[in-house]
């Protein structure tokens, strides 16, 4: 017994030298950390590869999440710090991009990209003015809708750099961003289902163009909207656990009752909130807009999965790519996030309600898709509808 101090006070110090060695190993990696892409005037192989899939899995799976977005011509941008580059347009484009739905012009002449190619066509570049950027969205580049998203290393030296700033002095040496950004952003597949998500947000554009400009310029209400209130948040918790639930037992014999409780407590929760009507309508279009994307995002990427679909043989050259099949692990981070959204001061929850109630729209109402996209219709509407409510 008198050797228990002694064992105690050895494996204390090998956890002490243990954790000591980790910061100091973090610290070492940390003076390495990249500030800048590494060749932010091009595209690196990766970056390429990565696109490309995504172009290759939304044809062939675009269709079955929805119909028309898999043949839609889509062009995209993908930027950095210092340029943005446009791919798969058609023809030598018009200058700049035009924020949608603002009807903002910004950017300047596109020009060829030498030495590389996308799918047989010319990839444009133009550099970046300080502080202006087509942001994670989507942009009109002449008569065409155009996703736009960072590139995988520009997104990941950004985040580190945030991270960073938010820290205290003395724990920015020590942090182990490399760790945290990877564990943040997640594989290949997880930044090309990001793709996807920005892609239907063109979609969306192109086929419902006013909803589309209505719902983001809906955006605006969030100051109006209150976040702050406890109750309210008390009885997003309760709703966003509701759907959480519903969709991991998926029951189909319970789904009518279950759906009905998610609404009633929804109803209730917009009651007690004396929830303006223009604040409900900002609801139903957030859930719309960022809802459906994250919806698409995740369809696509659970499609890819699926036997029958073979990603491009260009993926081999990706670092972090698991032929979709991490899909199970995504979903259910998704459902433990979603009631955890409850407090979250921003449209985030959006993204979450958004996309369960596009989830139980495909176990109630095939065929639901067909008018989704119609004025005055928004996710509850239709699911109000499949259980026969009013």
């Amino acid at each position: 017994m008198k050797k228990a101090p002694k064992i105690i006070l050895t494996v204390i110090l090998s956890i002490t030298g243990l954790c000591i060695g980790l910061v100091a190993l973090s610290a070492l990696s940390n003076l390495g950390l990249p500030q800048t892409s590494t060749q932010p005037e091009m595209l690196d192989e990766a970056q390429l590869a990565r696109l490309a899939e995504f172009f290759h899995l939304r044809r062939a799976v675009g269709d079955s999440v929805w119909s028309g977005w898999g043949a839609a011509e889509l062009p995209a941008i993908a930027y950095n710090e210092s340029y943005a580059f446009l791919l798969g347009y058609p023809a030598q484009p018009p200058t700049g991009w035009l924020k949608v739905p603002a009807g903002v012009q910004q950017g300047g002449v596109w020009n060829t990209l030498e030495g590389d190619t996308f799918e047989g066509k010319v990839i444009y570049v133009q550099p970046l003015s300080p502080g202006v950027d087509p942001e994670n969205f989507a942009v009109r580049v002449g008569e065409y809708w155009v996703s736009s998203l960072q590139t995988r290393e520009w997104m990941e030296i950004r985040l580190a750099q945030t991270v960073r700033a938010d820290l205290p002095g003395f724990l920015r040496p020590l942090f182990p961003y490399r760790l945290f950004v990877g564990l943040l952003l997640g594989s290949d597949d997880k930044y090309i289902a990001a793709l996807a998500h920005e892609s239907f947000h063109a979609w969306q554009g192109l086929s419902a163009p006013e909803k589309f400009s209505a719902a983001e310029t809906a955006a605006r209400l969030d100051e109006h909207y209150p976040w702050q209130d406890e109750s309210l948040a008390s009885d997003w918790y309760s709703e966003l656990a509701l759907l959480a639930e519903i969709l991991r037992a998926d029951d189909p014999t319970a789904l009518p009752t279950q759906v009905r409780s998610f609404l009633e407590l929804r109803t209730a929760r917009r009651e007690s909130a004396h929830l303006r009507a223009e604040l409900i309508v900002y609801e139903q279009q957030r859930e719309w807009l960022e809802g459906l994307a994250r919806y698409a995002e995740l369809e696509t990427w659970r499609q890819g999965g699926l036997a029958g679909y073979t990603p491009l043989p260009e993926t081999a050259a990706l670092p972090d790519f698991d032929h979709y099949q991490g899909f199970e692990t995504r979903w259910k981070q998704e459902l433990d996030q979603m009631p955890r959204m409850y407090d979250d001061e921003g449209d985030g929850r959006f993204y979450y309600s958004g996309m369960a109630q596009a989830c139980l729209l495909d176990r109630l109402m095939p065929g639901w898709k067909e008018r989704a996209f119609e004025d005055g219709v928004w996710l509850e509407t239709l699911l109000v509808e499949a259980v026969g409510g009013d």
